[in-house]
């Protein structure tokens, strides 16, 4: 038997999406957090809030062939989207709460883990080798906060506070593999995924982690 098959269609693929949904709120929130510390006004909450939601997955679906893209083919993420937009700024505006760097952490890390999980899966059920599959979860899960430092007027975070942030989903994109290939069951493999990708993260950022930055 073929451990890399699609995995059943009959609850795999909802759990799937269910996880890029909760990704693509938890990644919105950063990017609604990080607009408002740039005291950008709503139009630019909502811009800076879907770039960061729908940028990486559609990086992958384009990589991958794959039309329409996820967030049209679910208009839902949309709907979804903009609630979260509107009621995020109602509440920071009436709780009167100040954004905060450290505030952003959380969110991030738990869409960088249901990101990671949700792009190796799909690319081993389109039959993409490992590697790609990997590959294709350290995008889904790091294009999106890239673009949204990038609008925000920031050097991209995952590039430059040496801390790791693209090799903690490139090492919870591998175990994701290895856990599917020993035949776990595919609720078992992405929950782990999600929770050692977001956990390293958070570690990481508790133990001052740091990558060698180039020397000059």
């Amino acid at each position: 038997m073929d451990l890399m098959q699609p995995l059943p269609p009959a609850w795999g693929e909802k759990l799937r999406l269910a996880l890029e949904f909760a990704a693509t709120l938890a990644f919105a929130l950063s990017g609604v957090i990080e607009a408002a510390r740039k005291r950008l006004d709503a139009v630019g909450v909502c811009v800076v809030a879907f770039a960061t939601a729908f940028g990486g997955g559609t990086l992958r679906d384009l990589l991958l062939d794959q039309r329409p893209f996820f967030w049209a083919r679910h208009v839902e993420y949309l709907w979804g989207l903009l609630a979260l937009c509107a009621l995020a700024i109602l509440f920071m505006r009436q709780r009167h709460l100040a954004p905060t760097e450290r505030a952003i952490l959380w969110p991030d890390a738990l869409g960088l883990g249901l990101f990671t999980a949700v792009g190796v899966d799909l690319a081993l059920a389109l039959g993409q080798p490992m590697l790609v599959a990997v590959l294709m979860g350290v995008i889904t899960s790091t294009f999106g906060g890239v673009i949204r430092d990038i609008l925000c007027n920031e050097i991209p975070r995952a590039l430059s506070d040496h801390r790791p942030y693209a090799l903690c989903a490139f090492a919870g994109a591998w175990l994701h593999v290895l856990l599917q290939t020993l035949g776990l069951p595919p609720w078992l493999v992405l929950t782990v995924t999600v929770a050692a990708t977001a956990g390293l993260r958070l570690l990481s950022v508790r133990r001052d982690w740091q990558v060698p930055g180039w020397r000059h």
